[in-house]
Formats: C-alpha cells, sequence, structure tokens
C-alpha cells in the first residue's frame, strides 16, 4: 500500500498539486489496519468513506451480535456500550490525524485518548444497526488534535462528543514513556493546552 498522504507540510503550487494527486478520500479495511494499530476485538470502524485532509473523516461501522461485549452487555437485550461507540469516534479522528503522516514516521508513533467532553448519549445501538460516524476538527496541531464526533445509525442521532487525541512516541511496554504520561495525566494536560490556544 502506497502512503496516503506522502507530504504533511508541503509548501508551494507544485508540492500542493502533488499532494492532492496522492490524496485517499476513501479508506477499506486493510487500509485502516495500516493505519490504526488497534486489532479485533478493539478496531471499531470498518470503513470510511469520507476524508477531507485535516478537517473531517466519516466513518462507518458495522455492528454484528458476535462481537464479545453483547455476551455481557446485556445478555437478553444486546447493547452496544457508549464508551465504544466514543472510542469509534476516536478511532476515526485518529485515522483521519494519523493520514498526515507517512507509513514510518507511523511506525515509532501511537495515537492516544485524551479527553472526553460532553459526551450524551441520545438512542441505544444494537446489533444489525450501521454506525456513521463523523468527526469534524475544531483545533488541529502537529501533534495533537480537538475533534466532534457525531454518530447516527438510520439518520438518527445516537452518541455526540468531543474528543481529543494525541500522537506520542511508542514504547515497548507498559512500563514505558507514553503509557505512564498517559496515566499520570500529563499527555491529557499538555493536550488540552495545546489543542486551546490559538
Amino acid at each position: 500500500m502506497s502512503d496516503l498522504n506522502e507530504t504533511p507540510d508541503s509548501d508551494g503550487p507544485e508540492a500542493e498539486a502533488a499532494a492532492k494527486k496522492v490524496e485517499k478520500t476513501t479508506l477499506d479495511i486493510v487500509e485502516i489496519m495500516a493505519i490504526l494499530p488497534h486489532r479485533y476485538p478493539f478496531l471499531l470502524i470498518d470503513r470510511v468513506i469520507e476524508i477531507e485532509r485535516r478537517a473531517r473523516i466519516v466513518a462507518l461501522k458495522n455492528v454484528s451480535v458476535n462481537e464479545p461485549h453483547f455476551t455481557g452487555h446485556f445478555p437478553d437485550y444486546p447493547i452496544m456500550p457508549g464508551v465504544l461507540t466514543v472510542e469509534a469516534m476516536a478511532q476515526a479522528g485518529g485515522a483521519l490525524l494519523l493520514t498526515e503522516y507517512t507509513a514510518a514516521e507511523r511506525a515509532d508513533k501511537l495515537m492516544v485518548f485524551t479527553g472526553i467532553e460532553e459526551a450524551r448519549f441520545r438512542r441505544p445501538v444494537v446489533p444489525g444497526d450501521q454506525l456513521r460516524i463523523e468527526v469534524t476538527v475544531l483545533n488541529w496541531k502537529p501533534r495533537v488534535a480537538k475533534m466532534e464526533g457525531r454518530a447516527t445509525v438510520d439518520g438518527k442521532l445516537a452518541c455526540e462528543a468531543t474528543v481529543m487525541c494525541a500522537l506520542v512516541p511508542k514504547t515497548t511496554g507498559p512500563q514505558g514513556s507514553a503509557a505512564e504520561s498517559e496515566r499520570d495525566g500529563s499527555v491529557s494536560g499538555s493536550v488540552e493546552g495545546s489543542v486551546n490556544q490559538e
């Protein structure tokens, strides 16, 4: 697979024209898996149907009764946990942010979820539903983003939230700096300050 956007910081009309030629506006599951590190059972987007670079992404999640969380949430009335809907929004936003980097640049980076604001759950999401997840960038910095997400089913709002993500160095284990920073809140604090500054 070729890199999605080879020139994240291109200058000049020639470079901009070249970048437009390689920009992707859709992603299939293989391309998503080349960008996001998540795997079953935690990869929560199946297809990207629209990408507007640094502005907006629209992804689809097909909800299946075979997903493991439905065995306990709830056995007689399966509902997709709301936190997984918000996670799907964050993954879509992460995919948008990560398309700005080459495969080599993504190899030693990890996208982490650093904050959620104003999450609202409007209707249950159940097996057989298809979530349409639209994420719009509110504030973009080179390694952090604040985004507004909306998830709908058949045109009806199921969930909305504002999410923050940061790109941090990948470490070899859970004791590394990225995991420790996320755990103690220092990534979140620095991201909040970064995305709120103009």
